[in-house]
């Protein structure tokens, strides 16, 4: 990031553009002191405004701050686009345009659906819940920044010129339909299940709660109680945690009396996602139904207002993400 803020700053000089670059550290960018993982807490934007006010084009390094003590500190994933929205914010600038190596935000990804649509325009909430069950176009992070100080957020491509699309708490003008906005999908899931342990208040906390202490990010749980009384907890957790995570769940089942723990890591998760599901019924049943057509087991289900996420086998999620996409018309001339 240094290195390369220096680049851009000696390249806008040769073409007789004023230019100045800043550190994090220099700008200051104040987060908390939790280093590879930090939280911007604040902003002192006078410095930069100054050169603003002389027509002095700012480049700021991204990914990284410094805590009240004066230490360097780094945001961790997805810290470069955070930091070029919390500067708009504090700018209060009227876009925050973030460059990547795609033309914008596509219904699924096009490598899988060729018929896959540019989306002229999404809602921070669509596109955040776009972003946590799999998208990579943006990371989570800046989308809550983008949506908690409201900067209209646009992704374009670096390589191609492009109106790419526009992130904003507008909502559509179809926002009416019943419609899905996109297919995301995520390869990086494993599952765990732990049976036969006591159904009685607590039991969740005892399991679940040594893994998250673990620092390891739970995504879909599910409990059922079996006819003779006992409980079983499914839920799961990226891929490359799967180990620890059956580590530490081995010693809660010992204490518990589990009967076993099952693990597997040929799993994949398919969600579509639409504000128009907010009022209207039937999504869910169709996507059901859709699945169920291909041949396709759900595993487990979770929802949220406006997304459906089914967990299933790994092997049909190209299957199923083509055949949703058909099924909700989000075809290129749908």
């Amino acid at each position: 990031e240094q290195v390369t803020i220096s680049l851009l700053c000696i390249a806008l000089e040769s073409l007789g553009i004023k230019s100045r670059s800043y550190t994090g550290g220099q700008v200051p960018i104040i987060t908390d002191s939790a280093h590879g993982k930090a939280r911007i807490e604040s902003i002192k934007s006078s410095n930069i405004e100054n050169d603003l006010d002389s027509d002095t084009i700012v480049v700021v390094a991204g990914f990284q701050g410094v805590d009240s003590e004066g230490n360097i500190t780094t945001l961790g994933r997805g810290g470069s686009d955070t930091t070029a929205v919390a500067l708009a914010a504090t700018l209060d600038a009227d876009e925050c345009q973030i460059y990547t190596d795609v033309d914008g935000v596509y219904t699924t990804d096009p490598r899988i659906v060729t018929e896959a649509r540019l989306l002229p325009k999404i809602t921070f909430e669509e596109m955040l819940e776009m972003a946590s069950q799999g998208s990579k176009v943006l990371q989570i992070r800046a989308v809550e920044f983008a949506g908690k100080y409201e900067v209209p957020l646009r992704v374009k491509s670096s390589f191609n010129d492009g109106a790419g699309t526009l992130i904003t708490l507008e909502g559509r003008e179809d926002m009416e339909k019943p419609t899905v906005s996109g297919i995301a999908f995520n390869r990086d899931e494993a599952k765990l299940t732990i049976r036969g342990i006591p159904d009685q208040p607590g039991v969740a906390a005892k399991v679940l709660g040594p893994i998250s202490e673990a620092n390891i990010d739970i995504d879909v749980i599910v409990q059922n109680v079996a006819k003779d009384d006992s409980a079983t907890i499914t839920f799961t957790v990226n891929r490359t945690e799967l180990d620890p995570a059956h580590e530490i769940l081995s010693g809660v089942a010992e204490d518990l009396g589990a009967e076993e723990i099952i693990a597997d890591s040929k799993i994949a998760k398919v969600s579509i996602v639409g504000v128009g599901m907010k009022s209207h019924a039937g999504v869910a049943t169709q996507m059901f139904e859709c699945l169920a057509s291909e041949g396709i087991n759900i595993q487990l289900i979770t929802t949220s207002e406006i997304k459906i996420a089914v967990v299933i086998e790994e092997r049909y999620l190209e299957l199923a993400v083509r055949a949703l996409h058909a099924k909700y018309g989000l075809e290129a001339n749908g």
